[in-house]
């Protein structure tokens, strides 16, 4: 076990001397005396110089008494109003409304049994045509009935006519 622990020991030092390698490699570490890297100095210096040059003085909220700040004084703006901008958003909330587009069926409530009526509706137009031959059936029974009483009242009044005569 203690090879193991060893070993181990050894595979994190290496790793760590390959670490500490590649940062220095990344860095391009060349130390002076006092320890700090040369190209970090070099670049804070740069970078100082630079904000210098790319910061641009306003004065919003002070007024110079220097003539030369006075150039740099942001002139005084007055606030937009409000009014006006709650008025636009009003008006653009209200679009005239077009009367011609407005379908009063889609407008009115539907009733609590519409989605029963529509799934039902199916099965409705099948019972209603089976109504339909049933009624037109009994019609025509109804009639044959009626043409073989038909017959017997004319052969009943044909017979009484005939005795009258």
């Amino acid at each position: 076990m203690e090879q193991n622990v060893g070993s181990l020991q050894e595979q994190a030092r290496k790793r760590k001397d390959r670490l500490k390698a590649l940062r220095d490699k990344k860095l391009h570490v060349s130390f002076q005396e006092d320890g700090e890297p040369e190209n970090k100095k070099a670049a804070t210096e740069e970078n100082i110089e630079e904000k210098h040059r790319s910061v641009y003085l306003r004065l919003r909220n002070y007024t110079p008494e220097d003539e030369e700040l006075k150039v740099r004084q942001v002139p005084k703006v007055k606030p937009a109003s409000v009014e006006d901008k709650v008025k636009d958003q009003l008006e653009a909330a209200n679009p005239e409304p077009i009367i011609e587009e407005v379908d009063l069926a889609n407008l009115a409530p539907r009733k609590p049994d519409w989605d029963l009526k529509r799934d039902v509706a199916k099965k409705l137009e099948k019972l209603e045509r089976r109504t339909q031959r049933a009624i037109a059936e009994l019609i025509r029974d109804r009639l044959r009935g009626s043409e073989d009483e038909l017959a017997g009242a004319v052969g009943a009044v044909g017979v009484e006519e005939g005795d009258s005569d």
